[in-house]
């Protein structure tokens, strides 16, 4: 394929010059090469894009001979451990005296997958506090102008899409080896769900053909990270979508409530529940879903929709809460009845979008066959 050729040719610039600005990439390269200590960070309760972002950028970083720490704000979910470097990365909630330390020598920070520096926790003030130059590599809306250097692409599938992007036109895509590699592409794949979501570009695929070109295992990858679960997320999950989904017709919407009592019942570990809030929309019908679940400080509100239905822009409206069009998420503190409440009491104000966007709902109430 002759852009395949002529990416190959430029160490893969080809792709990205009409999409990052060289004055940036200019920038950015000047700095790595003033700097030796490095930490990457990203989001609280941290994901596949989250994680795969920060450890991709430090395979390649190590490889250049810089000394690199990654440094999250919570535990990240077991289902990611196989990425490598996963027990490289040090975690604040466990470790904070380190993280500070670590913060405090840093010559650069780079942040990863987030917006703004809230999004950091009780690690904000190590941010905020820090003298040392900011890059931020984000996908999501309305970023806040905390960096030095900011590439954002709302529109891009991913942040590892964003970081293989800003690496390669840095000249780094031979540093790039299968560890790093990896990494990126468990990003991307998780955040399109196995690029079935969020790919509006065929670079994509470009550059998902790269990543294979590497020597990354895709289907091992959407085994460890999508597919497989521990018997206790398999029974939660069943439990949830059997006994605690509530379906909205007139809305076409789907809720689903887990407290705390029913997630200890589980055994529930971090990201057992990852992903089922995007059940309810394989409802051929249902065009947006919302999951809440109690945790031990606030309501964890997550939400999913189909065919471009604002969701963010509930979870905005309602939790003070963002995230894309289509996938988005907030914190409630209050009780998760009265989350849910306010949720469902405010369907009516946004009925208004689905003029055109939802098909007829497949559902019938099961309540009415006892």
């Amino acid at each position: 394929m002759i852009i395949a050729l002529l990416m190959l040719m430029s160490n893969c610039c080809i792709l990205m010059d009409k999409i990052l600005d060289t004055r940036k990439i200019d920038k950015l390269e000047k700095l790595l090469d003033t700097v030796s200590s490095i930490v990457l960070t990203c989001h609280v309760r941290p994901d596949g894009d989250a994680v795969g972002s920060t450890l991709g950028w430090l395979h390649v970083l190590e490889s250049i001979g810089k000394s690199v720490t990654v440094v999250i704000p919570d535990n990240a979910p077991r289902s990611l451990s196989f990425l490598p470097g996963f027990d490289k990365m040090a975690v604040f909630t466990r470790h904070e005296e380190y993280c500070q330390k670590i913060f405090r020598e840093a010559d650069l920070i780079i942040c990863c997958d987030f917006n703004t520096p809230s999004r950091l926790d009780r690690m904000q003030s190590l941010l905020d506090e820090s003298q040392s130059p900011k890059v931020l590599i984000d996908h999501h809306v309305d970023p806040a102008h905390f960096a030095d250097i900011i590439f954002s692409f709302p529109d891009m599938s991913s942040t590892c899409e964003l970081s293989f992007r800003v690496l390669a036109d840095l000249g780094l895509y031979a540093e790039m080896n299968n560890d790093a590699a990896t990494c990126l592409l468990t990003g991307m794949v998780t955040d399109t769900k196995n690029f079935t979501v969020n790919c509006k570009s065929p670079d994509i695929y470009e550059i998902l053909q790269r990543l294979l070109e590497k020597g990354c295992d895709k289907n091992r990858i959407v085994r460890l990270a999508l597919l497989e679960k521990s018997f206790g997320a398999l029974m939660l999950e069943a439990y949830a979508l059997s006994n605690k989904m509530e379906i909205f017709p007139e809305y076409h919407a789907a809720v689903i409530c887990i407290d705390k009592s029913e997630c200890e019942r589980f055994h529930y570990e971090k990201g057992d529940t990852e992903g089922l809030v995007n059940r309810p929309t394989e409802i051929r019908g249902i065009t947006c879903s919302f999951f809440l679940r109690e945790d031990a400080d606030c309501i964890k509100v997550s939400a999913r929709s189909v065919m471009d239905f604002p969701v963010n822009q509930i979870c905005k409206d309602l939790f003070a809460g963002g995230g894309h069009v289509m996938a988005a998420g907030a914190e409630f503190h209050g009780s998760l009845l009265d989350c849910r409440n306010i949720l469902v009491d405010a369907f009516p104000k946004y009925s208004h979008y689905l003029k055109g966007r939802s098909e007829k709902l497949d559902f019938f109430d099961l309540s009415k066959d006892k």
